[in-house]
């Protein structure tokens, strides 16, 4: 994949399933802070060679123009389906738009992984991004056709709108992430402590 200054970008990651870190690629999501992180192509170069198989997936074709807003359509269409099937509605509430775009990218091929002579594994694909946008798709749909689908939960960062796989034995987990939202929400919990203290209030 062409490699440029957006590499150096590093995207939040922990969500536990590929498709719920993609669509937090709209950082904030439905918050005042609301920011798209997949701004451009190079973005979406970058995000996929930090989340996709082995590092990234090598082109064995020229390669295939890339429409970003393509890209950020399947991520919406993946929140929805995921946002649908944790409210239990049956996926028969999906808008037919949505389902299409997810089946479409669905059914492209995925990276192909080999061992090379130096004995690392090597992922290729004809079109990198469509073939890791298909494993997207496919996570999402085997997401929201599994017992899975109700370990999902919402972060509790009021400014997060991050959705993320809630894997604690006990399935009482608040945060996407404790260094991130936990710590700010500990904070803020403090922050109020110590002025009711002062202020005797």
């Amino acid at each position: 994949m062409p490699r440029s200054a957006a590499d150096t970008r590093r995207f939040r990651h922990g969500a536990g399933r590929l498709a719920l870190d993609f669509i937090r690629t709209l950082d904030g999501r439905g918050t005042p802070r609301e920011q798209e992180e997949l701004p451009d192509a190079e973005a979406l170069f970058a995000w996929i060679r930090q989340f996709g198989p082995g590092g990234g997936v090598v082109a064995v074709a020229p390669f295939a123009a890339v429409s970003v807003a393509d890209a950020r359509q399947l991520r919406e269409a993946v929140h929805e389906l995921i946002v649908v099937a944790r409210r239990g509605e049956g996926l028969t509430a999906w808008r037919s738009l949505a389902r299409e775009r997810v089946n479409r990218a669905a059914a492209a091929p995925t990276p192909i992984p080999a061992v090379d002579a130096g004995g690392r594994v090597r992922w290729s694909a004809p079109d990198p991004v469509a073939a890791t946008l298909s494993l997207i798709a496919r996570d999402a749909i085997d997401l929201v056709d599994s017992a899975a689908i109700t370990r999902v939960r919402a972060c509790a960062g009021p400014l997060c709108g991050a959705l993320f796989l809630d894997e604690s034995r006990p399935g009482t987990r608040r945060w996407c992430s404790m260094n991130t939202c936990g710590n700010r929400a500990k904070k803020q919990t403090n922050r109020a402590t110590k002025h009711k203290l002062h202020t005797g209030s």
